[in-house]
């Protein structure tokens, strides 16, 4: 279904939106009608009720169409899924069916101009103001801001440190709510990107999503998610790359042969073919653990992650190389793949934060 939806609705206009910077909300809502806008919601609310083992294959197949296209699609999943588990029956009646839909779109703003990896710094405040919660903050680097009717907003109410913040739900329209300028990107073009102004932005204390000071460990648990999704849209994007290189090597001739006579170059493509299978399974793995809760499953997601976004990248890089000149053409899909992949690497926790908590696993007492 998931590759069905990528060859039909998502890869023949992949290059337009790409060219155009077209966000192209009317095939979200087509992949909403297949269930894709809340993979892993509960059912009782009308969301697909799958794992997190599916939604990895699910992303994979989207991203071999669209890369920047699935990835807002796993970030939209997980703004749906922090209201789904955070929010109460209120909070979930109230803004869930039409997120389902995607008559209403999300967004996550956990970034900051001054906190990326650090992100338990975080300065966005949150004011308890009689039954009021009043923030003034700025988040950076949000995925369909401006664009998306709700936003899902990390801001301290207490202390510093991780334990000092909150979740709340901000709803496009709410006064003291503003954008910056949509970014201009090397890649991710079929989504925008723009900086989320609060100044003095009142909302009700019902928009809260859980109890005071629960709001990093929901990020934390959201991004565990978001990793496995990211690598699975590297992969995809990869596979895409690698398929595409094989059929191009069998096609193009140089020393009246055609490439795939080259042993270098099969010993290329054997090996892109390897570190591919190998992501796949580590974010197989990381999934299978993620959804029997187990206690290194945060661990094995940053592996998988950060495993699958290099070599996601470095197979799209070695696609472009093995098409020559040719690869570096807009007339060639692979050139763009190659720049939708590159911030996986950056993004849902760079990483070298991978790293560090791949390595704090490694040597805790």
């Amino acid at each position: 279904m998931a590759r069905n939806f990528a060859v039909e609705e998502m890869q023949p206009h992949a290059a337009l939106w790409d060219k155009e910077k077209f966000f192209p909300v009317e095939c979200l809502k087509k992949a909403a009608t297949l269930g894709l806008a809340g993979i892993y919601v509960q059912e009782d609310i009308g969301g697909a009720g799958l794992d997190r083992q599916t939604a990895v294959l699910i992303f994979e197949e989207l991203s071999s169409g669209c890369v920047s296209t699935a990835a807002y699609l796993s970030i939209h999943n997980m703004v749906c899924w922090m209201i789904d588990t955070a929010g109460n029956d209120q909070q979930r009646s109230t803004w869930l069916p039409s997120m389902l839909t995607m008559d209403r779109l999300g967004s996550y703003c956990l970034t900051e101009p001054g906190s990326g990896s650090d992100a338990g710094s975080l300065s966005t405040q949150a004011r308890l103001v009689g039954d009021d919660y009043v923030l003034d903050g700025t988040k950076a680097f949000i995925s369909g801001g401006g664009t998306s009717d709700v936003y899902v907003v990390m801001a301290r109410t207490g202390a510093a440190g991780p334990k000092g913040v909150s979740a709340f739900i901000v709803e496009k329209g709410t006064p003291g709510l503003s954008f910056g300028k949509s970014e201009h990107k090397l890649g991710w073009n079929s989504q925008p990107t723009s900086m989320v102004f609060m100044e003095n932005c009142k909302i009700p204390v019902r928009n809260r999503l859980g109890v005071e000071g629960s709001g990093f460990k929901l990020a934390m648990r959201g991004l565990d998610g978001g990793r496995l999704n990211i690598g699975a849209c590297s992969v995809g994007g990869a596979r895409f790359c690698l398929e595409m290189t094989s059929q191009y090597m069998k096609e193009r001739k140089q020393f009246n042969q055609p490439l795939t006579s080259f042993q270098a170059l099969q010993f290329r493509l054997a090996d892109m073919a390897t570190e591919l299978e190998a992501s796949r399974l580590m974010l197989r793995k990381a999934a299978f653990m993620l959804d029997n809760k187990h206690p290194d499953a945060t661990v094995h997601c940053a592996m998988a992650k950060r495993f699958a976004t290099d070599t996601g990248f470095k197979i799209c890089d070695e696609a472009l190389q093995l098409h020559g000149g040719y690869g570096y053409l807009q007339d060639f899909p692979v050139e763009r793949y190659l720049r939708d992949t590159r911030v996986h690497r950056i993004l849902e926790g760079t990483n070298e934060i991978m790293r560090v908590i791949i390595a704090r696993h490694l040597l805790a007492e």
